[in-house]
């Protein structure tokens, strides 16, 4: 089961078998074609639809779809995350963080940021390119920018280290 929060408000619990989709107890039958990496066009209750991720947070399972000509924040959790938030044990990871890495091998389009540059949850950090898609990689908690290893141009590999954290 997932929780899905849309554009910050709307909650559902929603569940996955096959090409069902169980969104708050009513089965809802769709069927998905994927166009290209990040575009896909959907038929839900003989409706089309046209959706495109435009940004993905792995990290915070964040992101930004459209869907035909809306744009919607979506935010998806797991029992774990639940279970995690329960305990107490959400956010150290976040506070450990030591590095930013790779999410995927890709190019970097752009840093946004400078050694000693202090910034917000949130904040964007750079953009990586992965698949033809625009990523931009956010800092996961207030942190400061020790050291950058790469630089605008370049490929990286997952799990490269970009970024060194203080």
């Amino acid at each position: 089961m997932y929780h899905i929060k849309v554009n910050n408000h709307s909650a559902f619990k929603t569940e996955v078998n096959n090409k069902q989709i169980t969104i708050d107890g009513e089965a809802i039958d769709i069927d998905l074609i994927a166009i290209s990496e990040n575009r896909f066009h959907l038929i839900v209750d003989k409706k089309n639809y046209l959706a495109e991720v435009l940004e993905v947070n792995y990290g915070e399972k964040k992101f930004k779809v459209k869907l035909n000509t809306g744009i919607y924040d979506l935010e998806v959790k797991d029992k774990f995350d639940a279970l995690l938030k329960n305990l107490g044990l959400d956010n150290l990871n976040a506070q450990k963080l030591k590095e930013i890495k790779a999410p995927m091998p890709g190019l970097v389009l752009k840093i946004l940021v400078e050694p000693d540059t202090e910034v917000k949850k949130g904040d964007s950090i750079l953009i990586l390119e992965a698949m033809k898609m625009e990523n931009i990689i956010k800092a996961p908690s207030d942190l400061k920018i020790k050291k950058i290893n790469i630089k605008a141009g370049e490929t990286v590999e997952k799990n490269q280290v970009m970024l060194v954290l203080e």
